[in-house]
């Protein structure tokens, strides 16, 4: 059994290697690209609305009152880069379920590289809001000495976000697929259907976190 989709290549030549996470990947890039392009093409500002345009809006003031509760800030500037991950991240976890297709955020290079991705995010935005000098002195507080630890804890919680969303996606498919060569019938439904939930609770809370990481980076001391 395949504990990464990364072990399945697909093509090669040479030192060059096309692995299902790539092509799965692309996938979920295509899907959401084509779903942004239905969803947009048409936009209205009249009462009866498109379904693809409906559903846009109902996405977009969700996520905006999730980035609003959890930073107490206006969300228009963190919504591209949080909506974005949970987007990514649910596609991927709800298109497990076509057959063939293995979800990207069940290979750890990938979760990893959305780990990153937010590492990099949180000192930009909090150099952004609040200053280069102002950003850096959180290092130091409440001593100089804490600055090791601080770091430390920066690096920590992002391995966690890399691991936790590989582990819960990973473990979902290893079980589906032990279930299914037991019993190729009932459980295995039950499971895809439960696995679809657990899916679009993972990108939820990875979105969250990320959001919690920012707003902790991006609040002064005469915020909230």
């Amino acid at each position: 059994m395949r504990i990464s989709p990364d072990q399945l290549v697909l093509w090669a030549w040479g030192p060059v290697q096309l692995n299902a996470t790539i092509v799965c990947t692309w996938t979920v890039m295509l899907v959401l690209v084509l779903g942004s392009h239905l969803a947009t093409r048409r936009l209205s500002t009249a009462t009866r609305l498109t379904r693809w345009q409906n559903l846009l809006e109902v996405l977009v003031s969700g996520m905006r009152e999730q980035i609003r509760e959890v930073s107490q800030q206006d969300p228009g500037k963190y919504l591209p880069f949080v909506g974005t991950l949970f987007l990514f991240i649910a596609a991927s976890n709800v298109l497990a379920v076509v057959p063939g297709f293995t979800a990207p955020t069940a290979s750890l290079s990938t979760t990893t590289a959305l780990a990153l991705c937010v590492l990099v995010a949180v000192p930009l935005y909090g150099i952004v809001e609040r200053g280069l000098g102002g950003y850096l002195a959180v290092y130091v507080k409440p001593t100089v000495f804490m600055l090791p630890f601080n770091i430390l804890g920066e690096l920590s919680r992002t391995l966690a976000l890399a691991v936790r969303l590989y582990g819960n996606v990973m473990s979902g498919t290893v079980i589906a697929g032990i279930l299914l060569s037991l019993v190729p019938f009932f459980f295995p439904v039950v499971l895809q259907l439960l696995g679809l939930l657990t899916g679009l609770i993972q990108a939820y809370i990875f979105a969250v976190l990320a959001m919690v990481y920012i707003a902790s980076a991006t609040r002064t001391h005469g915020g909230h």
